[in-house]
């Protein structure tokens, strides 16, 4: 299956850099590809506009595959009564920030299930790999990518969503363990959720689904692909491990954060964004511990005054309500350019 899924996507090694919306670039993604590994990019936070300029900027850089990741989440549902008093509870930490909350938040990003325009400028750019985060679009987006001959991948963070997933004709799963940073690819963010590791849920994908199956949460370093390739995985996706880079979009005060004690303290947090992420403690997480699901927004209604809140913070200095997106490994990060890490990681795996 590793090698079936080498040829497939293109690349030399087994490793895929997480397409990190807002933290990797193009520039991380060229440096990636370089090394013979997937650099990847995230494209859920823009719009086509915005996608087609950051593949434009790959390009100019690399001519290796590149992966361009999706959001499929159901679209918002707005509440103005839940929004009104969300942004009501946070007027205290904008007050101390002398700052003003939003008067309304916004759908700030647009999901794949509904975005035209973004199939176009996928349809017309054709990056090698495209693949799926929070489920999949309507049948007809996917056939219409596959046919256009992009290699399609998704994530899972069960055997019922993988099976799913297989059935749709995706080309490849990506198995996204409980441990992993930033958000939890579910399908249904109110369904239970049965919080599988990496190990298990690999070793259970790889028994049960006839595809190449990708572990991704917890890995950091060449003896986590290692182990991944055991269970039988065929290549292994790493995301914590890139926000330390050179090329890496993490702000300074994630930076400090990541190579603190903080990344000793992951906890999962919904209401930054809305949905069920795993971040840094920090400010934001602690404020928010409590506070029920039924009074925060929908995702990503809630990024839009968790940004906002960041952005008044920022101004004072204060980092503590970013969205500091981190794994359960985080404690094994390193600061380095990405060529780097991909060469290191390729000598500790013996690749």
């Amino acid at each position: 299956m590793s090698n079936q899924l080498l040829d497939l996507l293109g690349i030399d090694l087994p490793i895929i850099q997480a397409p990190m919306a807002g933290v990797s670039s193009p520039a991380m993604a060229a440096a990636v590809a370089g090394e013979g590994a997937l650099g990847s990019i995230g494209v859920g936070a823009t719009d086509a506009a915005g996608a087609r300029a950051m593949i434009a900027s790959v390009r100019e850089r690399t001519n290796r595959p590149l992966h361009v990741n999706l959001f499929c989440h159901q679209p918002a549902v707005a509440n103005p009564v839940v929004e009104s008093a969300w942004i009501e509870r946070f007027r205290p930490e904008f007050a101390a920030l002398d700052a003003t909350p939003p008067q309304t938040l916004r759908e700030i990003y647009r999901s794949f299930a509904e975005d035209d325009a973004m199939l176009a400028a996928l349809l017309a750019e054709r990056p090698r790999v495209v693949s799926f985060h929070f489920g999949l679009p309507p049948q007809d987006r996917v056939q219409a990518l596959r046919d256009a001959g992009i290699v399609l991948l998704a994530s899972a963070t069960s055997l019922h969503e993988a099976r799913h997933l297989a059935a749709s004709g995706v080309h490849a799963i990506v198995a996204q363990g409980y441990e992993a940073g930033g958000h939890r690819g579910v399908f249904d963010p109110d369904a239970p959720d049965d919080r599988l590791g990496t190990m298990a849920l690999t070793r259970i994908l790889v028994r049960e689904i006839n595809l190449p199956i990708i572990a991704a949460g917890g890995i950091m370093d060449g003896a986590g692909i290692t182990a991944s390739l055991r269970l039988g995985a065929a290549a292994a996706l790493l995301g914590t491990a890139f926000v330390g880079c050179d090329e890496s979009l993490a702000d300074s005060g994630y930076r400090a954060a990541l190579f603190s004690d903080a990344a000793h303290h992951t906890t999962m947090t919904r209401a930054i964004s809305g949905r069920l992420a795993r971040c840094l403690a920090n400010r934001f997480t602690r404020r928010s511990a409590d506070i029920p699901v039924r009074d925060i927004p929908a995702y990503p209604i809630a990024y839009d005054l968790g940004k906002s809140l960041h952005a008044a913070g920022k101004e004072k200095g204060e980092f503590g309500f970013g969205a500091q997106w981190a794994g359960q490994g985080a404690p094994l990060a390193r600061a380095m350019p990405a060529a780097k890490l991909v060469a290191t990681l390729k000598a500790e795996a013996g690749l």
